[in-house]
């Protein structure tokens, strides 16, 4: 079992945006990053994908929600604005489910979360140690439920 935990593929920069950021859709480079997390995390036995509101977020695993035809839902918890003890909250129920979950989410909650089981010393297995848009993450998870180390599964392309 596993969660896989995925920043947002590339949106654009915010300023180039004149719309609400809560509708800032991922660029032609984001939508390739998107079809490429699909590919990736299709094989590996996802049973639920959780993501942020944020449109960015949705495009970046809804391929991957159509090739396993699993619906996407989104929870608050993943959302930019959400606190890091709520997206916390999300990791602990994820891993104790059957099966594994994809929760995608921004720079500012994915990053505290890696930051957090390093410190708590899990092993991060990665070519960098930056959460760069399009990464995904895959904290493996023991068959008690408890968290064994992290290895980055998709470096930003």
């Amino acid at each position: 079992m596993a969660v896989h935990l995925v920043r947002h593929a590339n949106a654009g920069s915010r300023p180039d945006w004149d719309g609400d950021d809560e509708t800032r859709p991922l660029v032609e480079a984001g939508l390739a990053q998107a079809a490429r997390i699909a590919d990736v995390l299709a094989p590996l036995d996802v049973e639920r994908i959780l993501t942020s509101r944020y449109v960015r977020c949705a495009q970046t695993v809804e391929p991957l929600g159509r090739k396993l035809g699993i619906a996407v839902e989104h929870d608050r918890g993943l959302a930019e604005e959400a606190s890091l003890e709520d997206a916390w909250s999300l990791l602990e129920v994820a891993a104790a489910a059957e099966g594994s979950t994809v929760l995608c989410s921004h720079g500012n909650i994915i990053s505290p979360i890696l930051d957090r089981l390093h410190r708590r010393g899990l092993e991060v297995v990665a070519q960098e140690r930056s959460c760069k848009k399009g990464s995904v993450w895959t904290v493996e998870v023991d068959v008690h439920g408890a968290f064994s180390r992290v290895v980055q599964t998709l470096p930003q392309a």
